[in-house]
């Protein structure tokens, strides 16, 4: 399992006051892989710029994926527009190559055989080893489940990563969150005030 799949994982498990957005998850989905990828030597960090390494991807597909779409020429993609751009529905691939692998199954909520399904994790060695990394306060994990509103109870003024390359990513990540939820907020005032236009006085 990668840092994504863990993250996924571990975002399904929340109570309900903590679900997570599909779009904030798709941008910390997108900075796990990045994560994964600097771990590897498949990539490295330059100031704000992601730069393809020698070293090959893990055998994992979604992330030989990412490593097959990154920018090879200079002047090389930063890192916040890879997460607004390999994160686009990446939390829906996720879910389907979990499914796939059979680490998701889909539940009746309803007692009747036709009520609404909803997704949750199988009890797999994949899933207890993302369930540890969790419990052990694993820190890449804990930061980025932060940046998406999972709170683990620590903290706020946690020490920062030994790898200046994942603290640069976890930082794009909680930006990135934060921009995606001004725009949320900038269209829920537009809508209300095109609904009061409408309305009249």
């Amino acid at each position: 399992m990668t840092t994504a799949k863990d993250l996924f994982i571990v975002s399904m498990e929340q109570r309900p006051e903590q679900t997570v957005g599909q779009g904030d998850l798709s941008l910390a989905l997108a900075g796990a892989e990045l994560i994964d990828l600097i771990g590897t030597g498949a990539v490295a960090v330059d100031d704000d710029r992601i730069v393809p390494g020698g070293a090959a991807a893990p055998e994992d597909r979604l992330l030989e994926e990412a490593a097959e779409r990154l920018t090879r020429q200079p002047p090389y993609e930063r890192i916040e527009d890879w997460l607004w751009r390999r994160g686009r529905d990446l939390s829906a691939a996720y879910q389907a190559a979990l499914e796939e692998a059979g680490e998701l199954t889909r539940k009746r909520s309803g007692p009747l055989s036709f009520g609404s399904a909803r997704v949750e994790p199988v009890d797999t060695p994949s899933h207890r080893r993302a369930s540890d990394r969790w419990e052990e306060k694993e820190p890449v994990l804990v930061a980025l489940t932060a940046a998406v509103g999972i709170d683990d109870g620590r903290p706020d003024d946690e020490p920062g990563f030994d790898d200046e390359a994942v603290t640069a990513v976890v930082a794009s990540v909680h930006d990135a969150v934060m921009e995606l939820e001004a725009v949320r907020q900038r269209r829920t005032i537009e809508n209300a005030a095109f609904a009061n236009v409408w309305r009249g006085p």
